[in-house]
Parts: structure tokens; C-alpha cells; sequence
């Protein structure tokens, strides 16, 4: 009798600490049982009768859903649940892995109740660290795909962009994408998450489970998520890395380059948005990057969500007030059931208040988009803070001439000004925009109204909304004296 058959016919299944039992479809762990829902334990069945092979996510719902049309949203998300109840990734525990563009494995060995038979022993230490994607990468496949050919060409690769546009969504895909490239491994460490004490290259090289003589010999990526976080370690880390590791590669996510030697920057721009002359076409719409997150998370929240034609003009509207950054989009979705489309679209004009209620399994940064500011905001000098805030004033694109004539002050002289904004675009709370006898800058909605926020606390706002409107009118003046003569 093969193992799989063994699987069928026992009543009683069990791995790690737990005990599932089929007939009553229950698990138990010790004497506790888990809470688990119906659709969840019928995916679970599924994985351990199947233990050590993959099952492609067709295949699995297929099984677990005979009679229904269910998209695979519904199985990232059961799938996740899974996980939490069982403890995955929790003190070295290790149950269901994703295999990329396949399916779903389950990796711990299982036991039969017949003689304790071992019936599958566990799959050899998977050669990655990487987290399984919730959702599927949207709009980002030109882009992927680059970064793809060029990783094993270069040793450092830093993907930049601004609070919410994705960077670690990207890097996670490459990863995927190029674990069968690197022979000994892919390895992703998010540097948010560890402790400002704790040694940042002692850290990396215990993930690597290997010290910097035995990492020389190494073909593999390293994956530094949110390297801002720790910029100055993170740079010295990786500095030393480079030197003593040449097979090792680094893709690193931060709001900013980490400027190390090596090191190519690849910034992340908002999906793709719909011209405000753009009609009322469903399938013209459809074609925007940012359209096709916001539908296939609506959907994901309210299953009979569609398009309509109806819909089109505030669905673009919504797209185009969120700039397209995909973690704006996702929170504005998920308020789809609450909301509906017509009151979505009237609560962007509250700014930040409709995009605070995000996934609360997500990392705190990523819940709301205030909390992705703040993380961003807060790491940024008094005077940059100062800066910020009064740019808001600015509703269009600003050139430096503009910026330093309407914002100065005693605490913001012109030349340290000037410094300052440059150092704002570089950490992506302004976006540069090329062309014309001068470069102009511009911030994004989300991020002006957080500025504006911080600007009417301090007290500001009426007097740099006056010098902003003389200053429109002395242009003016100007142009027209220009034009007359």
C-alpha cells in the first residue's frame, strides 16, 4: 500500500503538535482544539493527503470548491488563515510553502495512526526564506521582468520609491522568480523589523547560517526589505558583504538610494493612471494598471463587485486622487462593503481618513497610509519636517524658483532650501519631473495632505496660503506685462 493510500484510509493524522482527526474534522493540539473554518480544513485535507508534492492552486480549488466559480483570491486568503491557526513560520515551524507560479506544498512530516507509520518525512530545508504573497502583483510584470535579467548581472540592486508604490511587492517577485538561479539560496531579511541594537551584519550572516569566510563561496540573492530603516548599517553591512562575498547579490528596497559603491537604483513609479480626458470605456479603463488593482481588490471584498459602465468615471477619479500607489488603492477597496462606490469616491476629499483601515495581519506601516507616512516623516530632520509642510501649499507641479520664493523663512534661508527639497525627491516624498529649461517638482496627493495636516497644527497655513496666492498673482502680472509688450 502506497503512502498516499495509507493517507486515505487513516482516521487520524498528525504532524508537529497536532492531531487532525478526518471523520470528526477536528484538530486538535494536545487536548485544545484549533478553530478553524470548514473551507480551510477541507484545503488542509487536501496538502497532507498530498504531503511533499505540490498541488497546483487550480487543482486545489478544484477539489475544494467542486461546484463553485471561486477565484484564487479566496485561496490566498484561506490559505493564510491556515497558517496563522497552525503557527507557520512561528518558532522555526514550517507547515505550507508556496511554490511560485504553481501551487501550495505541505512540507512537515506526517504521521499516520496506524503503528505511528511515518508516511512522508518532510521535504529537504527549502533554499529560501521568502514570505508567501497575499495577493498577486498587479501592473508590475514590464518591470519584473527587467529587474529579473538584470539581478544576476549586478551585485547591488536598490528598488526606491515612494510610502506605499510597492517596492517590497516587486522584490518579493524577482525573488520568487530567481530561486532557481541561485544555487545556494534566496534569503530575504526585512530591516524594519529588527531592533536598533542588534548588529545588523552579525544578523544577516546568522539568517545565512554562515560566517564571512564560509559566505565567500556563496551563489546566492539577499534580499534587505526596508533598508532605510537602518540606512547607516545597512550600508556598512553592505559594504562589507560585497568585499568578501563576489557570488552574493543584494536587492535592496528603501525610500532612498543607499549610495555604496556597486550599487544600481531602479525607482518604482505609481501603477498606471487614466488621463483625466479619458471616456467612459470599460475596456479602455481596464487597461490601467491601477483599475485592474482596484477592481480585483473590490472583488476580493465584495464578491458581486463589477464594473460598470456606470462606475467608470468614479472608479478613474478614485485611481487618479490615490496617484496610483497600490497601498492607497487596496485601503480605499476595502472600504468597498462600507462605503460603496458613490460614497468612496465623496470621502477622498476627507484626504487620509478613508485609507486608515488596511489589513490588520499586514506590518503596522502598511495598515493605513498615515502610518506609512508617519514611518517616513518621522525619520526625516526638523527642517526637512519644516519643508514638507509648507510645500503642501503647492496644489500643481512647483518649480525651485517657486518653492524658495513662497516658502522661505528665518529657519529656511534660500541655499539650505534648496538642499533641502533635493533631498525630499531623493527620499521620495517628491517626485521629480524632467523637461522644459527647468526641472519642476511635485508631491503627491497622499502625501500633501499628510503635510497639509502637519502645517494647519502648526499654525502656518493661513499666512503660506497668502503668499502662495501673491505669488500666483505676481507671475501673472508678469506674463501679462510680457505679453503686452
Amino acid at each position: 500500500m502506497d503512502s498516499l493510500n495509507d493517507l486515505n484510509m487513516a482516521s487520524v493524522l498528525y504532524f508537529g503538535p497536532y492531531a487532525f482527526h478526518l471523520r470528526q474534522r477536528l484538530i486538535l493540539d494536545g487536548d485544545r482544539p484549533l478553530r478553524m473554518g470548514g473551507r480551510a480544513l477541507d484545503i488542509l485535507q487536501v496538502l497532507v493527503e498530498r504531503a511533499g508534492r505540490v498541488v497546483r492552486k487550480e487543482q486545489l480549488i478544484a477539489l475544494v470548491w467542486p461546484t463553485s466559480v471561486v477565484e484564487e483570491i479566496n485561496l490566498r486568503v484561506h490559505i493564510a488563515a491556515l497558517r496563522r491557526a497552525l503557527g507557520d513560520g512561528e518558532n522555526g515551524q514550517r507547515y505550507i510553502v508556496n511554490v511560485p507560479q504553481c501551487g501550495y506544498s505541505f512540507v512537515a512530516p506526517v504521521r499516520c495512526d496506524s503503528a505511528a507509520q511515518v508516511l512522508f518525512e518532510g521535504l529537504q530545508t527549502p533554499r529560501h526564506n521568502l514570505s508567501a504573497r497575499l495577493t498577486p502583483v498587479a501592473g508590475r510584470d514590464s518591470l519584473v521582468g527587467g529587474l529579473v535579467r538584470r539581478m544576476p548581472l549586478c551585485r547591488l540592486m536598490t528598488v526606491t520609491g515612494a510610502a506605499g508604490v510597492g517596492k517590497s511587492t516587486v522584490a518579493l517577485r524577482v525573488a520568487e522568480l530567481l530561486l532557481q538561479y541561485y544555487r545556494d539560496g534566496v534569503w530575504q531579511i526585512d530591516l524594519s523589523l529588527i531592533d536598533d541594537n542588534t548588529p545588523l551584519l552579525d544578523h544577516v550572516l546568522r539568517t545565512l547560517e554562515s560566517d564571512l569566510t564560509g559566505l565567500s563561496t556563496r551563489h546566492a540573492l539577499l534580499i534587505l526589505d526596508n533598508a532605510d530603516h537602518r540606512r547607516d548599517a545597512c550600508r556598512a553591512a553592505v559594504e562589507t558583504l560585497l568585499d568578501a562575498a563576489p557570488r552574493l547579490s543584494i536587492l535592496a528596497t528603501s525610500r532612498e538610494a543607499l549610495q555604496v559603491s556597486l550599487e544600481t537604483v531602479q525607482c518604482v513609479p505609481p501603477l498606471a493612471i487614466p488621463k483625466r480626458s479619458a471616456g467612459d470605456c470599460i475596456t479602455e479603463a481596464m487597461g490601467h494598471s491601477s483599475v485592474q488593482l482596484f477592481v480585483s481588490r473590490a472583488r476580493a471584498r465584495q464578491h458581486d463587485f463589477r464594473l460598470r459602465e456606470q462606475d467608470v468615471k468614479a472608479v478613474l477619479e478614485i485611481c487618479r486622487q490615490l496617484d496610483g500607489l497600490p497601498l492607497a488603492i487596496e485601503l480605499a477597496a476595502a472600504q468597498i462593503d462600507a462605503l460603496a462606490l458613490v460614497g468612496l469616491q465623496a470621502q477622498m476629499a476627507n484626504g487620509l481618513q478613508v485609507l486608515s483601515h488596511g489589513r490588520r495581519t499586514a506590518v503596522l506601516r502598511h495598515q493605513s497610509m498615515q502610518a506609512a507616512l508617519d514611518w517616513s516623516y518621522q525619520r526625516l530632520s526638523e527642517q526637512e519636517q519644516r519643508a514638507l509642510q509648507r510645500l503642501s501649499v503647492f496644489k500643481m507641479a512647483f518649480t525651485l524658483e517657486a518653492a524658495l520664493a513662497v516658502i522661505s523663512c528665518p529657519q529656511l534661508a534660500s541655499s539650505p532650501l534648496a538642499a533641502l527639497i533635493d533631498g525630499l525627491a531623493r527620499k521620495s516624498l517628491l517626485v521629480v519631473e524632467r523637461g522644459g529649461s527647468a526641472g519642476r517638482y511635485r508631491m503627491l496627493n497622499t502625501t500633501r495632505c499628510y503635510a497639509r495636516e502637519q502645517l494647519d497644527r502648526s499654525g502656518e497655513g493661513i499666512e503660506l496660503e497668502r503668499r502662495h496666492a501673491r505669488y500666483i498673482n505676481r507671475i501673472r502680472q508678469a506674463s501679462c506685462v510680457h505679453v503686452l509688450a
